[in-house]
């Protein structure tokens, strides 16, 4: 704790340096592992200032109906994939009329060659709007959002599409993807990008240029996608919403950021799927109370094929992988539908054929930083027992601004069975890094001040056994905290095989690519049996 920031990197230059030549990057059999704080670098600031709307970047540069905002997501298994994309233009002000979906088609080109796309797949269409029941703020319209579904892929394979309707036409040009292996032990994706509260930011770009640069095969995001509700609905916005619009009678959004998110992030996710979780920036309530709707609308999800009714959560395989998304803003307890999906969806894991276990969902359980302190702690009340008594490997979450890594841990204790929770929060987003962390003399949060805005309860007391015992945070970096640091960046996940994962966070101002943190995680079924 009292080691300065240039003299905890030039120990982790030597660490990583001595784990390239020596092999030596530890494994989570050598742990636990005695906590690591790495101080904050106070000569990097980051440019965490949103993108502007007149970067080229953000422009529409298709005509008429053509497609844009293409993306790819992943459904349940290896042989069916989503493609979505946007036609024509949003609309936003006083007096808006919403496009027609059934004007245009939603049809997708494919095959494995790329001038003989013989297959076609029709899909459905959707518009949403944001509306706003005060006066003098502005309410939008989306353009046509499209989502179909291809089937009978074959995995490990390269195809190549085109989207958009045939008819007018309006095509996309010839793009590719490749789709997951085949489910087994012995069978997995290459790497796996994880990232979290995003936004579209300067940094936001560093964060996706490097991640680009390690070459996942799909990309995990943990929710928080473009920050839309930091403006107002006029373009006016702030790195802290309540402290700059305190008075608005609604909490407003600029929905345009989100059409200039899917356009930046085009050339990256029209190629590699991304699968998304909802955070509490993508709430966004408007009239009638609904809420989520932007994010409900844009992404497709394989929530029927795992059989959830909702947006909100749902699973799908990787491989050998099989991802738990889940919603950290709605309903979680045991009698609510999450949680009899989850046990459901337990279940009917078959770890013999994806032996690797990982959750994700946006509040992390076991973040020390003073942002967002056991906020979600009546989720970890509902689930917790649930997810450990199957096992589950990973955790990973966003929502705080920081990277951590914990040990193993359950119910706040150390334990060999437990998994590895990862808070990789730290995209870039406008709001800015979280510094304090709660054990830190004169940071620890008032209980009465932790329980989520949005969903409510309050489960948080002081902890009753422990070192920590008696009080509501500890006096130290706690046991279960392996490794935390303050700094924007993203991890790969890469599954060796199905008792060895490496885990890599890397950092945005890490020129040469060394790791700012890395570890093998390892399974250990006969220990741990389900």
């Amino acid at each position: 704790m009292g080691m300065g920031y240039d003299q905890a990197i030039l120990l982790a230059a030597a660490f990583c340096l001595l784990c390239i030549e020596g092999g030596g990057i530890p494994t989570t059999l050598d742990g636990p592992f005695n906590p690591i704080t790495v101080p904050l670098d106070t000569s990097f600031r980051g440019n965490a200032e949103d993108l502007p709307h007149t970067d080229p970047r953000l422009q529409r540069n298709v005509q008429g109906f053509h497609p844009e905002q293409i993306s790819l997501t992943l459904s349940a298994t290896y042989d069916s994939v989503w493609i979505s994309w946007v036609t024509g233009e949003f609309q936003i002000g006083d007096n808006i009329k919403p496009l027609d979906p059934n004007t245009v088609s939603s049809q997708v080109f494919y095959g494995k060659k790329k001038h003989h796309l013989t297959h076609i797949s029709n899909g459905h269409s959707l518009v949403y709007n944001q509306l706003y029941p005060f006066e003098g703020l502005q309410n939008y319209t989306s353009g046509i959002i499209h989502h179909v579904r291809l089937k009978g892929l074959k995995p490990d394979t390269v195809y190549y599409y085109r989207c958009g309707d045939a008819s007018i036409p309006a095509l996309s040009d010839i793009l590719q993807f490749k789709t997951m292996p085949r489910s087994g032990r012995r069978s997995y994706p290459s790497r796996i990008g994880v990232v979290g509260d995003l936004g579209l930011t300067y940094n936001m770009t560093s964060t996706i240029s490097q991640m680009m640069r390690n070459e996942p095969d799909v990309i995990v995001l943990v929710g928080d996608v473009c920050y839309a509700n930091m403006y107002l609905t006029n373009g006016t916005g702030s790195d802290c919403y309540s402290c700059s619009f305190s008075q608005t009678p609604i909490h407003e959004t600029y929905q345009p950021r989100w059409d200039y998110w899917g356009r930046f992030m085009q050339p990256v996710i029209s190629k590699i799927p991304i699968m998304v979780v909802e955070g509490n920036h993508e709430i966004e309530k408007q009239a009638e109370n609904q809420t989520f709707v932007a994010y409900s609308s844009r992404f497709a999800f394989p929530s029927k094929e795992s059989g959830s009714s909702s947006t909100f959560y749902y699973s799908f395989n990787a491989g050998g992988i099989h991802f738990i998304m889940l919603g950290a803003y709605i309903g979680y307890g045991k009698s609510e539908e999450q949680y009899r999906w989850l046990e459901r969806d337990l279940k009917n894991v078959d770890r013999k054929v994806t032996p690797w276990l990982v959750a994700t969902w946006h509040a992390p359980w076991y973040s020390t930083y003073k942002a967002h302190y056991r906020e979600a702690e009546c989720m970890r009340v509902a689930m917790e027992d649930l997810l450990y008594n199957y096992a589950v490997d990973i955790v990973f979450n966003g929502h705080v601004h920081a990277y951590e890594r914990s040990n193993r841990v359950y119910n706040y204790t150390l334990d060999p069975c437990g998994p590895v929770h990862i808070t990789v929060g730290d995209g870039g987003n406008r709001e800015k890094m979280a510094i304090p962390h709660a054990d830190e003399p004169g940071q620890c949060p008032q209980p009465s001040t932790t329980p989520d805005n949005y969903m409510g309860g309050f489960c948080a007391f002081n902890f009753t056994s422990g070192p920590a015992a008696g009080r509501f945070c500890w006096d130290r970096q706690p046991d279960y905290s392996a490794y935390r640091e303050t700094s924007f960046g993203h991890g790969i996940l890469e599954m060796k095989n199905e008792t060895f994962a490496l885990w890599t966070w890397h950092r945005n101002q890490d020129l040469y690519n060394l790791p700012g943190d890395q570890i093998y995680i390892v399974r250990q079924p006969d220990k741990c049996p389900i």
